[in-house]
């Protein structure tokens, strides 16, 4: 279980299936550096500025970590595949516990880029002026 002081931000219980799914943190083979930053006061106020809708820019201080190594970790994350690993967990858990039905599903494609070589339709004349 979670220390318990992100709770305010992060829904009880979520961080305890993403922990898990993190990448291993990157070692500097030259050494040196600072230390890390607790992976969950990072994934707090990542969740933050997402629940929030506040710019990164804008993130409170209240998370101990600098904006630039939220979003820096958010992006890493992001290439690791960690929100789809996430989002595939919770829905296993749910469905264990019978709490999903899958019956009835839908499928939304709109979010896939067009191709423009792909295109059918002939671009509509316009007339003078």
């Amino acid at each position: 279980m979670g220390s318990g002081r992100w709770d305010w931000i992060v829904p009880v219980g979520l961080w305890e299936i993403a922990e898990p799914l993190l990448p291993a943190a990157r070692v500097r083979p030259q050494g040196g550096g600072v230390a890390n930053i607790d992976n969950e006061a990072v994934f707090a106020a990542i969740i933050y500025v997402l629940v929030s809708g506040c710019a990164w820019r804008a993130l409170p201080p209240c998370f101990g970590a600098s904006k630039s190594t939220v979003h820096r970790r958010f992006v890493i994350w992001s290439r690791a595949g960690l929100w789809g690993r996430l989002h595939q967990k919770i829905l296993q858990l749910l469905d264990e516990q019978g709490l999903v039905d899958l019956s009835r599903a839908v499928l939304d494609s709109a979010h896939v880029r067009a191709k423009k070589e792909g295109r059918t339709c002939r671009p509509v004349a316009r007339g003078p002026g």
